[in-house]
């Protein structure tokens, strides 16, 4: 069943604030095995004009995908999340996530596209800090495979 198309350009509400915490950080620098001492060491993110230690520009899709499920499961959508792969992702950064930061997003449905039988769907996640300021911009592209034999 093909994705419902009015769906295209609705936003949802924006999330709980999400507290950015060092260890979070940390553990996420670690598990993409990114050593640059920014994400561990408070000084050293310092020394490089940073009031704490800095996220790798790969952590807001630690707090974006979240967001992105409340599209993604709106049962009134049509996504079956079991056939669902990760297409794409990209980032745009107004400035590094940092430890200490209070985000919220808001998630944006820009397309819904059907190509070769498959679903693709493409997600914008707007973070803001808690003064309202841009931080990135995380766009994923989802694709729900066709059913075999439809």
């Amino acid at each position: 069943m093909a994705l419902d198309q009015s769906f295209v350009g609705r936003s949802y509400p924006p999330t709980a604030p999400y507290e950015v915490g060092r260890e979070k950080i940390r553990e996420f620098a670690e598990a993409v095995g990114d050593l640059n001492p920014a994400y561990t060491d408070p000084d050293a993110a310092r020394a490089l004009g940073h009031p704490d230690v800095i996220a790798p520009p790969t952590f807001a899709f630690s707090i974006t995908f979240k967001a992105a499920g409340l599209a993604v499961q709106d049962p009134e959508l049509g996504l079956d999340y079991s056939r669902v792969v990760h297409g794409d992702q990209r980032f745009v950064h107004s400035r590094p996530v940092r430890a200490g930061d209070r985000l919220t997003v808001v998630s944006h449905i820009d397309s819904i596209k059907s190509l070769a039988g498959n679903d693709v769907l493409s997600v914008r996640g707007e973070v803001h800090d808690e003064n309202g300021e841009h931080v990135v911009t995380a766009y994923t592209m989802l694709v729900a495979r066709a059913q075999e034999g439809v």
